[in-house]
């Protein structure tokens, strides 16, 4: 069965670099991404268009491609976890998190008994056909999961020793969009204030054991918050490099 090799690493105090994908409907991206040298790209159910039959493809060419697929769901809710689980991804983004109580609930869907409430409808097509016991695929599913925190506005910073404190909590992306607007300075991704806050998520990660993480913009941002600690780390959009190389190539020659 495949080793989540993105969860590893991250245990392991490394970097992994990812970035967004939300427009473009073809797996072959996947394959793109990964021999760019991308080691995860999130898969965003909640401003993207895809539907579960998209997120399948994608998930079955990613995996062996090399590609970590994590599924950004639209909304903390059981069915929308489970099915993305189920179609391959490799680990689940929760988005606008501000309640422990619900983060609980959230965390319990992505993993099996005993340990979560995950129903199981696996089979051999999901761990390719090696001859494996049910108990032995909810153990494995189990522990490769990578469950992901999104803290975006300023009452879940508030309340981010509360959050990452929740059992099975991997890591957490911050989304510095959403934070810069609630802390009331939309865009402005290196003021103080988004600066400090996203410090103190990062500094309250390492006290709790979660990995920290952040979603940015551009390579500049990217650099920065690499510099200063943030593992899970993420880059750009497939359509957004797509738009910033096509742009380069045309100004170059026109």
């Amino acid at each position: 069965m495949r080793i989540n090799q993105v969860k590893r690493t991250l245990r392991a105090g490394q970097v992994q670099l990812g970035t967004g994908f939300a427009q473009f409907r073809s797996p072959d991206v996947a394959r793109i991404l990964a021999a760019a040298g991308f080691k995860w790209a999130f898969l965003d159910t909640e401003h993207g268009g895809f539907d579960l039959e998209t997120i399948q493809d994608i998930c079955r060419v990613a995996v062996p491609a090399g590609l970590v697929p994590i599924v950004r769901v639209a909304d903390l809710q059981y069915s929308l976890v489970a099915r993305s689980l189920d179609a391959g991804a490799q680990g689940i983004i929760f988005p606008r998190v501000e309640s422990r109580e619900l983060l609980e609930r959230a965390v319990s869907w992505t993993r099996f008994p005993p340990t979560g409430i995950r129903g199981f409808g696996l089979a051999s097509l999901h761990v390719d056909f090696e001859k494996v016991s049910i108990a032995e695929i909810a153990a494995h599913m189990n522990e490769q999961v990578l469950v992901v925190l999104q803290i975006e506005t300023a009452l879940a910073v508030e309340r981010r020793d509360e959050l990452l404190s929740v059992p099975g909590v991997d890591a957490v992306m911050i989304g510095p969009v959403d934070l810069s607007i609630s802390l009331g300075v939309p865009g402005d991704f290196m003021h103080p204030k988004v600066v400090e806050a996203m410090e103190k998520v990062r500094d309250s990660c390492l006290t709790h054991g979660v990995i920290p993480g952040t979603q940015t913009r551009t390579v500049e941002l990217a650099r920065f918050w690499r510099d200063h600690g943030m593992l899970l780390l993420g880059c750009n959009s497939e359509f957004g490099m797509l738009y910033e190389r096509a742009v380069a190539i045309t100004g170059e020659l026109s």
